[in-house]
């Protein structure tokens, strides 16, 4: 059962919607395989998180299981996707066509999420006018030409760190409105634009650490 309160008016901890992908990601294999109902204790077993805070996560976006059923699989994964986003389409540019941006480029998968990069930027003059995936590259001198004709306002940002702010407030002063930073620099940004950084180094980092302190200790 789902009660439709504006998504809007619902505080969810960011902990608890950094889950929800998880349990979604999980429920979708349990639906392609026909299944028709999930427990809060299965999907535990298989993301390794406690049922009581899958429980609670799920509770404050307002979806009840029936006693000793369970969720319905259908109806979960639909809920679960309109909160997240995922059923409506952001359209993104891409900011620093290297390798990394390129391999943004060619994910299709991420349309499967609610995002569609239409656009990739860069200063390279070679990269203007290819195609990554079907995708379109421009100069980065044409950025504020193309938010205004497409009124795209998520920015993705893969440009080297000695470029980063400055590409920042580049796309900040053309229309972005949030910005999804992969960059291992801690951009500044006004108050009102939203921020996601998710520097693949950083973690990198964690498990090179967690992985010497293993060795340590065996």
């Amino acid at each position: 059962m789902y009660n439709s309160e504006s998504k809007s008016t619902i505080k969810l901890p960011e902990p608890s919607l950094r889950r929800l992908p998880w349990y979604l990601a999980y429920i979708k294999l349990l639906q392609t395989k026909g299944e028709e109902y999930v427990s809060s204790t299965q999907i535990a077993k298989e993301i390794g998180v406690d049922s009581s805070k899958i429980a609670k996560d799920l509770s404050f976006i307002n979806i009840s299981g029936k006693t000793r059923v369970g969720y319905e699989i259908n109806s979960l994964v639909a809920v679960l996707e309109e909160f997240l986003g995922f059923t409506s389409m952001h359209k993104a540019f891409i900011f620093g066509v290297g390798s990394l941006g390129a391999a943004l480029m060619q994910d299709s998968g991420l349309s499967q999420y609610g995002l569609e990069v239409v656009a990739g930027f860069d200063v390279k003059p070679e990269l203007a006018g290819t195609f990554i995936n079907h995708i379109p590259v421009y100069p980065l001198s044409q950025f504020t030409q193309k938010q205004k004709e497409l009124g795209v306002q998520i920015g993705i940002l893969t440009v080297p760190i000695d470029k980063a702010q400055s590409a920042t407030e580049e796309m900040i002063a053309g229309g972005i409105k949030a910005i999804w930073n992969f960059t291992p620099y801690r951009i500044r940004v006004p108050k009102h634009i939203v921020i996601q950084n998710t520097s693949i180094y950083a973690h990198l980092a964690v498990m090179f650490n967690r992985l010497n302190n293993i060795k340590k200790f065996s």
